[in-house]
């Protein structure tokens, strides 16, 4: 065998193997491609089917999902009340206090107006009692306004919160009323809720210069937002007025009439209750 065969069969025998390999990763490259490019092709056709499936999923949450997890909040809520009034406490203080202040900006308004209302002999007696006494008219207004005092009254529906008649007899009416029957209603049934009473209803409601009478009836209640010293005199001759009042004047006509219901709450309760 000549030198120049036995070169040949070395180079058989080396590059065989070196072929081998390079086939090997060949094939393992092409295998990767085919991998991809079904994936590219698969994405196509089935991104669209899962996006889809997403948002019917996300439309039929609230339906499927909603009632399970309210369910569980009610729970949550029984077991842990401490812990929820804790939390919504100063919510629910915050909403009061704006309230509060608003009406104390009214009031203070009411003051400056009679202070410098026109001459009748009510303002003169006023300026005579106010110099006598040695104090000044604004600080007598005052103390006349740290007697029991009817700010505002509302009439509203127990279970929804719906303001059916209201009356004011200083109040110039810009405060929200539909705003403050339901946030009274909420407090109310939070309050009645959130400790296990019963059957007891919340009746009295107190925050700095102003308490809040509640009076329940059967559909509706009623909520008398006083100033001044609400004394024990004062709550016996208000709830006699207010039954009075159910008594003679509240029918399911003035249930269904606001403005007739407001009419008859404005004229029972036009002159001071004490």
């Amino acid at each position: 065998m000549e030198d120049q065969d036995k070169l040949e069969i070395l180079k058989k025998l080396l590059l065989t193997e070196e072929k081998e390999f390079a086939d090997s990763i060949a094939e393992k490259v092409e295998e990767l491609s085919k991998i991809v490019h079904q994936k590219q092709e698969l994405s196509h056709k089935v991104d669209p089917i899962i996006d889809d499936k997403l948002e019917q999923f996300v439309e039929e949450i609230p339906k499927t999902l909603g009632p399970t997890i309210t369910e569980a909040l009610k729970e949550e809520i029984k077991n842990s009340q401490d812990a929820v009034v804790e939390a919504l406490f100063p919510i629910i203080g915050k909403m009061i206090k704006k309230y509060i202040a608003h009406e104390m900006r009214l009031l203070s308004e009411n003051i400056n107006r009679k202070t410098k209302a026109a001459f009748s002999f009510k303002n003169w007696f006023r300026k005579t009692r106010a110099k006598a006494q040695g104090i000044t008219e604004g600080d007598l207004i005052l103390s006349d306004y740290a007697k029991p005092r009817l700010m505002q009254m509302f009439v509203i529906e127990k279970n929804s919160g719906i303001l059916l008649a209201d009356y004011s007899p200083l109040s110039d009416g810009t405060i929200d009323k539909e705003m403050v029957a339901g946030m009274l209603t909420a407090i109310k049934s939070f309050v009645e809720d959130a400790f296990e009473g019963g059957d007891q209803d919340l009746e009295l409601i107190e925050y700095e210069l102003y308490t809040i009478h509640i009076q329940n009836f059967y559909s509706y209640y009623v909520a008398a937002v006083i100033s001044g010293a609400y004394s024990m005199m004062f709550k016996e001759v208000l709830e006699d007025q207010i039954l009075d009042f159910a008594q003679h004047n509240i029918s399911n006509k003035e249930l269904k009439n606001s403005a007739l219901f407001t009419q008859k709450l404005k004229k029972h309760f036009a002159d001071d209750i004490v």
